[in-house]
């Protein structure tokens, strides 16, 4: 039977569709259920092991991003939230959803069950939107689910407030039990080391994403639904050629799926 997977909507919420595509390539049974159908109770979180926030503008970012998203689901489902971790499903966040976990206090996770906000996403360095793609190397030494096998990975940015910053205590526990998942860096799998707009936001140690301490629970900036197949690169083209001149294969699949497939892969 297909792992289940519930792709959150609503309320300014606006990636649910490609997030559902890109489960289902990568094998789940992926639902789109609205928040307060999970608030209900028409919908339960226990029926699913995997639990996606995806990418838009919840509430239009008023407060701040994912602000009013994160207390929305800490007053009204804190205890279906924490069970669903505690029993053993994945939680990811991706660019709002990140944003609404570290509100949340799910990220960066010390203890479990504990929700407890000690990280921040604040305005991007440059002063602006950043809608372009971004070089990323996954941290080999993590234990989260979703950068399993993965070393580099190429995928789009598109947020306002994607820095990532917290004190430097914080930041040494999470760089001390691995939690970083991604880094922004160059082509070649180096560091960005701050550097614009390869880091396209200014996170403080090139940070573009990390996990909690299960390893189940995690968050990005950059968006792997959105590169669900080869023709959503930019380069796909000029890259169609060059393998082919390689004698290399042409895959079908964009690089973002390696995310979901490891998600859904845990549970088989």
């Amino acid at each position: 039977m297909a792992v289940k997977a519930l792709v959150m909507t609503g309320f300014g919420l606006n990636c649910d569709m490609e997030t559902a595509y890109a489960l289902g390539v990568a094998g789940a049974n992926a639902e789109r259920v609205h928040l307060n159908t999970l608030i209900s109770g028409d919908r339960q979180l226990s029926e699913y092991r995997i639990f996606v926030i995806g990418g838009g503008f919840s509430w239009g970012d008023d407060h701040g991003a994912g602000v009013i998203m994160a207390m929305r689901l800490k007053h009204r489902l804190r205890e279906e939230i924490s069970s669903f971790v505690e029993g053993g499903g994945i939680v990811i966040g991706i660019c709002n959803g990140f944003q609404v976990l570290v509100n949340l206090g799910l990220l960066p996770g010390f203890e479990v069950g504990e929700m407890k906000r000690e990280v921040a996403l604040i305005a991007n360095d440059c002063g602006n939107f950043r809608d372009q793609w971004v070089y990323l190397s996954a941290n080999t030494e993590s234990h989260c689910i979703l950068t399993r096998g993965i070393m580099d990975i190429e995928l789009p940015v598109r947020h306002g407030e994607g820095k990532f910053f917290a004190e430097s205590d914080v930041l040494e526990r999470i760089e001390s039990g691995a939690q970083v998942i991604l880094r922004y860096a160059r082509p070649d799998g180096s560091p960005a080391n701050g550097e614009f707009p390869l880091n396209p936001n200014g996170s403080v140690m090139d940070i573009a994403g990390i996990c909690d301490v299960t390893g189940r629970v995690a968050g990005l900036m950059p968006h792997p639904e959105a590169f669900n197949h080869f023709t959503n690169h930019p380069e796909w083209t000029w890259l169609r050629e060059k393998y082919r001149r390689e004698g290399r294969e042409i895959p079908e699949e964009g690089q973002g799926i390696r995310i979901f497939r490891n998600a859904v892969e845990y549970f088989n």
